[in-house]
């Protein structure tokens, strides 16, 4: 049986991204050339980042706002391989551009697998830290 992908944002990425738990490091490492420096950078970047890009969700007073913030949510865990993050997100989006009322569940979603990715990152990184200590 051959592996489904999916190809939003121009990625090819896995549709069980549960198989790579909640970022994909094989996709990152092709984004950031093999290169763990920059791979590290650009996981510190995306924590940072998407816990912005979430207090700015939440904080959306318009339809506008709300797809601004989901569509850059989404960019940002597709170009990382935060598969979970991305599908939300989309989801999200898809639901407010068919005219459909926020969902609040959706964003505590997307919260929830923003989270999973900031505690995934922490311990890569401190884990990477510690390698550089002891090589």
């Amino acid at each position: 049986m051959s592996k489904s992908t999916a190809l939003d944002a121009g990625q090819d990425a896995p549709r069980n991204h549960r198989a790579h738990g909640p970022i994909d490091m094989e996709h990152l490492g092709r984004q950031a050339m093999g290169d763990p420096g920059l791979q590290d950078e650009v996981l510190r970047l995306y924590a940072r980042m998407s816990q912005v890009y979430l207090g700015r969700l939440e904080d959306s007073t318009s339809v506008t706002m709300l797809l601004e913030h989901l569509h850059t949510l989404k960019s940002a865990a597709a170009g990382i391989g935060a598969w979970a993050v991305r599908d939300l997100a989309k989801q999200a989006e898809d639901e407010l551009r068919s005219g459909q009322l926020p969902n609040p569940e959706r964003v505590e979603d997307i919260a929830m697998a923003v989270a999973e990715c900031v505690s995934f990152i922490d311990a890569y990184v401190m884990a990477s830290e510690q390698d550089g200590l002891t090589a």
